[in-house]
């Protein structure tokens, strides 16, 4: 783990982007390095952002609405330069302790001792990681507060139980994913987020949006994961279906819905189409449960522009696995 980057890769061959930087990467995978998805799609604008953190040791955060693909964004990016990745989310449980580290009871010699075990935190600090902190806006003061020693880009880390003064690695990187960008739950939409410090946002230096894809790349994406999908017929019904999504997306921007289908569930959408086989039924099982009583109608009526029939009020009595 004490490797270093020992190439660069062009941004504008690895990534089809229309830059020259060339990133340090390394040309050996390790087990912490995540696995290529080659259907994953870039978003040019978070890529140079991300790829800037890793060249140039920025502290990016990735803000966006859900199933956008912003951890996905940055662990794609991380497995293309294969640099070691780590993702702590960031929820109610994790607590000081977990990034720090604590006392523990351990064997040696056959005999029981106290030992100190770092957290994530230190472990991090001094290796060349990328350590992604999912669901940043969510994460509890006292942690939060762990999280502000090392925002800046020099920043040592002192271990009080250890009296030890720990200087981040030279290709240690930081990253981070939000829903809120710190203003808490302003729409009712993320139950759990938390108004962040504004002295600890001001630290990011590099803030990018990830938002949903144009209509033909989204189409491509969810091809890519539902193969089965792919000829003519397919193709048509899962341009349909994004239409749907979008439908709901600028609803839920004019607050005629209180929830949109990300690319997340249009993709499950798709995968239980070829469960049921039938979309309307797939549709209500991937999505319209999940609304509200009153917005159901709303929905439908989207659904009627898109596909040209009417969404029944309840599934048919005889509606089951189709093969």
């Amino acid at each position: 783990m004490q490797r270093t980057p020992d190439k660069t890769m062009s941004a504008r061959e690895c990534f089809g982007i229309d830059s020259s930087l060339a990133v340090p990467a390394f040309s050996e995978r390790d087990d912490h390095v995540p696995d290529i998805d080659p259907a994953y799609r870039f978003n040019d604008e978070v890529t140079l952002a991300i790829l800037a953190g890793f060249m140039f040791n920025r502290r990016v955060m990735v803000q966006g609405l859900h199933g956008t693909g912003k951890s996905t964004h940055i662990e794609q990016v991380a497995a293309r330069l294969n640099w070691p990745c780590v993702r702590v989310n960031l929820d109610g449980h994790i607590s000081r302790l977990d990034l720090v580290g604590k006392d523990a009871i351990v064997l040696r010699d056959e005999r029981q001792i106290t030992e100190f075990q770092e957290g994530i935190v230190p472990w991090a600090l001094q290796r060349p990681v990328a350590l992604i902190f999912d669901e940043y806006d969510a994460g509890r003061p006292d942690v939060m507060f762990v999280i502000q020693r090392i925002l800046e880009r020099d920043g040592s880390f002192t271990l009080l139980d250890q009296n030890r003064v720990i200087r981040p690695h030279r290709y240690f990187r930081l990253f981070a994913t939000t829903n809120t960008i710190g203003l808490g739950n302003v729409n009712g939409l993320y139950h759990g987020t938390q108004l962040l410090n504004h002295a600890q946002m001001d630290r990011w230096n590099v803030v990018a949006t990830l938002n949903y894809l144009p209509h033909d790349e989204e189409v491509g994406i969810v091809l890519a994961r539902v193969p089965e999908m792919a000829d003519e017929a397919g193709r048509a019904l899962v341009g349909s279906m994004v239409e749907m999504a979008a439908l709901t997306r600028k609803g839920f921007a004019a607050g005629d819905l209180s929830t949109l289908m990300s690319p997340r569930t249009v993709i499950n959408w798709a995968e239980n189409c070829q469960i049921f086989r039938d979309p309307a039924l797939a549709f209500r099982l991937t999505f319209l449960n999940k609304c509200e009583e009153a917005e159901r109608s709303i929905v439908a009526e989207y659904y009627q522009r898109c596909f040209g029939v009417e969404l029944a009020a309840e599934p048919a009595a005889d509606a089951g696995l189709r093969q």
